[in-house]
């Protein structure tokens, strides 16, 4: 007979996180991945962008999505939902046409999620990165199309 009681689960304590993870980023990873997401985003806009660049923007999107959820930004989910919507345009232009191209009314969209995005890379813990990054994985694998819940015409959630 098993000594456990009811199928509970046996749970292992967690190791306690480092210094270096409960401190934000060092300084010059946080300088390389923003300058990679600005890079992107100024290629994409100049119509020099390809799958990979579209895929960095996204990227940065749903990192900031999931750090904000963990309380780090109060963007409107609106401006999640923008990004996507002229990211899946863009894909389709790219299809149809071969041009790699982001829409110019969704550059600012773009820019103030980026900005949001430095913010959080400057401030938030590295533990809730590391996170934030394997949500962005777990995603990826699944099967639903966002991670960004759908918004009403008022642009709540």
């Amino acid at each position: 007979m098993s000594s456990r009681r009811g199928g509970a689960r046996v749970s292992r304590p967690r190791k306690p996180l480092t210094k270096a993870m409960l401190l934000p980023m060092d300084q010059a990873s946080v300088r390389q991945q923003s300058l990679n997401f600005h890079l992107a985003l100024v290629a994409c806009r100049d119509g020099h962008g390809n799958g990979h660049l579209f895929n960095e923007l996204m990227r940065t999107v749903y990192l900031a999505w999931f750090l904000q959820q963990d309380g780090f930004g109060s963007e409107p989910v609106g401006r999640f939902k923008a990004a996507e919507i002229a990211v899946e345009a863009a894909l389709e232009l790219a299809h149809a046409a071969n041009e790699w191209v982001l829409a110019e009314d969704a550059v600012p969209v773009f820019e103030s999620l980026l900005a949001l995005h430095d913010a959080q890379l400057a401030t938030v813990p590295l533990h809730k990165i590391i996170s934030a990054e394997h949500r962005l994985r777990q995603f990826l694998g699944g099967t639903a199309s966002s991670p960004v819940p759908d918004v009403d015409p008022d642009g709540m959630a």
